[in-house]
């Protein structure tokens, strides 16, 4: 499909208002939707069409010390992540020790077991009598 005429004047301008803080017909984000709807035209034409509108963009965005938000969004995500996965390490840290242990206190049950049986299969099964004992009156 090719470009609706103007459709190149159109962006240019809404990047215009964008980075000027004074958008019409967008919410004013620093995001390739935001422009696009600004300018009124379909996302595809930023990103198919007019890829080299949609670096210009950025890099208008980057010059002026501004973060574009999807790139906030992604740092912000991937700090949570971080987080998250150091809180898994510690858990899985934890939990290896907790296997060993309480492998070391299967091993000492099944020695005990393994102890008690041999003792009880050696033992003879000679009965003794006790010694009787005085009447208490």
């Amino acid at each position: 499909m090719s470009p609706a005429p103007g459709e190149r004047d159109r962006i240019r301008a809404a990047m215009d208002r964008i980075l000027n803080g004074k958008p019409e017909h967008s919410n004013g984000a620093l995001t390739i939707v935001a422009l696009a709807a600004e300018a009124q035209v379909p996302r595809n034409a930023l990103t198919q069409r007019h890829p080299d509108l949609k670096n210009e963009f950025y890099d208008k965005v980057r010059s002026c010390g501004g973060t574009p938000d999807s790139e906030k969004r992604l740092r912000k995500q991937v700090r949570r992540l971080k987080e998250l996965r150091a809180a898994d390490a510690e858990e899985i840290a934890q939990l290896k020790a907790d296997v060993e242990a309480l492998v070391g206190a299967l091993h000492q049950a099944t020695a005990e077991n393994q102890l008690l049986r041999q003792q009880l299969a050696e033992r003879s099964p000679v009965v003794r009598a006790l010694p009787p004992q005085p009447r208490r009156v």
